[in-house]
């Protein structure tokens, strides 16, 4: 399931988010004259706060009655904070969605004492962004090739020991071999990301579009400010053709591992319902996203924003995050959650 899902060109969407007036219709005048809060994971700047922002000005035009959306932000334990408070605290009616973590079903599965929810109880309306995890390294501490960190050690910046950065650095430390010492503690993977260009820690590792999107003067030239050097997901990402998988290093009895943590890339930048919401808005609700990813104006505002769209249905992403959670043996995720926080986690 989660290997077939392949990366897709906006025009190839339209065909399957056909949606009858009458469909749309279903939510009547719930959303009139109401406010839809989009609560974002992280502090500002970072592709959760980019995407959430499209979303808020343009999915209100998809609902009946054309609620207004705004966002607030949530930041704190690598994006856990929000994900509990989401599950168990926000208001069930529908006026409160959720850019959810990328990682959601690794945190689940790896961390179950810590994040108080499942994964499958989330309403998952979808998706607009696939995306690897990308660590990129200065290229003035020496290091040309992911293996090289077994001789010298690096610094990592992430935000916490939730977030997909931590997450991949510590995984792929660990399967390789390599000498990192992760600081945590960054506010969202911008701060995290200007800690390499002040020189406080020499590498980090979000998604390839954050890279793309808000630092891609470090790439150009003949001596280029950093470069990737490793990423993780199922499958290269298109513009990283030379850059080795974290599946293709390891041993050929850790791929499952490395394949476990490759599940948050379907989950892109999206949308959520709260668990107990009200069920006869998840269909509508998902049509209406269905038709704010089709349309040219929102394609227009990503283009605008640096943002690419790789469109997922609400159905297909809820699919894969059930698959995710039933294909992790729990002799992988106890091997994992070893490696990545220590025997006392």
């Amino acid at each position: 399931m989660l290997q077939k899902l392949k990366y897709a060109l906006p025009v190839a969407i339209a065909a399957s988010m056909v949606v009858t007036p009458t469909l749309a219709d279903k939510l009547g005048d719930h959303y009139k004259e109401k406010t839809v809060t989009v609560t974002i994971p992280y502090g500002p700047g970072g592709t959760y706060d980019k995407y959430g922002s499209a979303f808020t000005k343009h999915l209100g035009k998809e609902i009946s009655s054309n609620p207004n959306l705004i966002m607030q932000y949530m930041p704190g334990a690598g994006g856990a904070k929000a994900m509990n408070w989401f599950a168990n605290v926000a208001p069930k009616g529908g006026y409160n969605l959720m850019v959810p973590l990328d990682n959601t079903v690794v945190n689940q599965v790896l961390r179950p004492k810590k994040m108080r929810y499942n994964s499958n109880n989330f309403h998952w309306l979808g998706s607009s962004n696939q995306t690897n995890s990308v660590l990129v390294i200065r290229t003035d501490v020496g290091i040309k090739h992911i293996l090289d960190m077994r001789k010298t050690e690096a610094i990592a910046s992430s935000s916490g020991k939730y977030s997909s950065t931590y997450l991949f650095i510590k995984l792929a430390a660990g399967l390789l071999n390599l000498k990192v010492k992760t600081v945590t503690g960054y506010k969202g993977s911008s701060r995290a990301t200007f800690a390499v260009e002040q020189g406080e820690s020499h590498m980090t590792a979000p998604n390839w579009l954050a890279w793309s999107s808000k630092v891609p003067h470090w790439f150009v030239g003949k001596k280029p400010f950093a470069k990737p050097i490793l990423q993780n997901g199922f499958q290269k990402d298109p513009d990283l053709p030379n850059v080795p998988m974290l599946t293709d290093l390891v041993k050929p009895e850790d791929k499952a591992l490395a394949s476990f943590l490759a599940s948050a890339g379907p989950l892109g930048r999206g949308l959520i319902l709260p668990p107990g919401a009200p069920k006869w808005l998840i269909t509508p609700l998902r049509r209406a996203y269905d038709r704010m990813n089709a349309s040219p104006k929102f394609v227009a505002e990503l283009k605008k924003r640096k943002l690419r769209l790789i469109a997922t249905s609400g159905e297909d992403v809820q699919a894969v995050v059930a698959q995710a959670i039933k294909d992790t043996s729990p002799a992988v995720a106890a091997r994992a959650r070893k490696i990545i926080f220590g025997g006392g986690s």
